[in-house]
């Protein structure tokens, strides 16, 4: 493991978590709905989730996740989960209306790392990252050490920033209609993330 390993693993974790997906679409919404800070539960449980997987992952062998049951059985979890996450998040209570009696409650920091163990982006990229740089490391802590690092890392970037994103729409959605409707395209958005999973 050298700066060359790092640069690279680094490289393709941003690429992976900044991406649009569950995590992204979810903290998203939340920012849009509940502000920044109200957020920030959700998104450092999301990183966190990630650095407790793919360290697993890493630490044992990405055989680990390679064989098809547990392929299958993942898959299948974690498209019905985000088909649910997707119908919480169309049928968010904005601020507003629920303080006149809704719901008002964003995702916390179990729902952001529990939702890891069934994001099917994120075993491709856990699968994808152990395969490509992570050859070295049975027997060896110290790169499943630096691929949570780095992946947690890149992950809670990620989420910070589009949660960043959902607090700057929601400026200009100041109407209650506009930001059901903003919720209902960020959970358009979360199903159609999962068509290349229901496609493999």
């Amino acid at each position: 493991m050298d700066w060359t390993w790092l640069l690279a693993a680094s490289g393709f974790a941003f690429a992976m978590a900044g991406t649009p997906g569950p995590n992204n679409t979810m903290v998203t919404a939340s920012g849009a709905n509940y502000g920044f800070y109200r957020t920030l539960p959700v998104a450092i449980g999301m990183g966190a989730g990630v650095a407790v997987i793919i360290f697993i992952v890493a630490a044992l062998g990405s055989s680990i996740i390679a064989a098809p049951r547990l392929q299958m059985v993942l898959k299948w979890l974690g498209i019905a989960y985000l088909l649910w996450l997707a119908w919480r998040i169309a049928n968010a209570a904005p601020a507003a209306s629920a303080a006149k009696g809704g719901r008002q409650r964003p995702f916390g920091f179990f729902e952001g790392a529990l939702l890891q163990l069934v994001n099917p982006k994120l075993w491709v990229m856990v699968a994808g990252a152990v395969a490509t740089y992570g050859k070295d490391a049975a027997g060896d802590l110290a790169v499943p050490t630096a691929f949570a690092v780095i992946f947690g890392g890149a992950t809670l970037a990620s989420t910070l920033a589009w949660t960043g994103i959902g607090v700057g729409a929601a400026r200009f959605l100041t109407r209650e209609r506009s930001l059901r409707r903003f919720n209902r395209a960020m959970a358009l958005l979360l199903v159609l993330s999962l068509v290349p999973a229901v496609l493999d």
